[in-house]
């Protein structure tokens, strides 16, 4: 996949997986296209896999060496054409957040499903003002879809910047 122009739109190859148990996506995959696009600066592939709790906590415990379920996780493909990058969001964590953080279900989704695809870009929030940037990018990429402010919930007082569990383990192919 080439690069794009500056007055290209970035080129996107989607797919959607499902894990065990899971029946599908809660949101129709041209919605989720479309998150997926406003959210990219280059050309991707992208595998986006819904996925049950035990799935979770395996990849979580393999790949981060942390033994419980996570939100999503990324894991990124080095590739000098485009981004590539595999997704993985726990249903179940996804549910009980949305609830923690009065949230809906896809006011949610489209929040993580954004952060993954600015990780598989290379975003981080390892540091203060990485995670700054990251979040500003999160909020103008949902402000499209009239997606509340992810952050909110930290404001009134639902719990700990640490407590979203957002992580990004890297496996490198060739």
């Amino acid at each position: 996949m080439p690069k794009t122009s500056a007055a290209s739109k970035p080129r996107l190859a989607l797919s959607l997986q499902t894990g065990s148990g899971i029946a599908g996506w809660p949101v129709h995959r041209s919605r989720l296209r479309r998150w997926v696009a406003a959210s990219l600066a280059r050309d991707a592939a992208i595998v986006l896999r819904l996925v049950g709790g035990r799935e979770a906590r395996a990849l979580n415990r393999d790949y981060r060496d942390r033994d419980y379920a996570t939100n999503v996780l990324t894991f990124v493909y080095e590739s000098a054409d485009a981004a590539r990058a595999d997704i993985a969001i726990c249903l179940p964590v996804l549910e009980r957040e949305a609830r923690t953080q009065r949230k809906t279900l896809e006011e949610h989704l489209a929040h993580l499903v954004v952060h993954g695809v600015l990780h598989a870009q290379g975003m981080e929030h390892d540091s203060a003002d990485d995670a700054q940037r990251m979040e500003r990018r999160e909020r103008e990429v949902l402000r499209r879809f009239r997606v509340p402010d992810p952050y909110a919930w930290r404001a009134a007082g639902f719990g700990r910047r640490g407590d979203l569990g957002y992580s990004r383990p890297t496996r490198t192919t060739r």
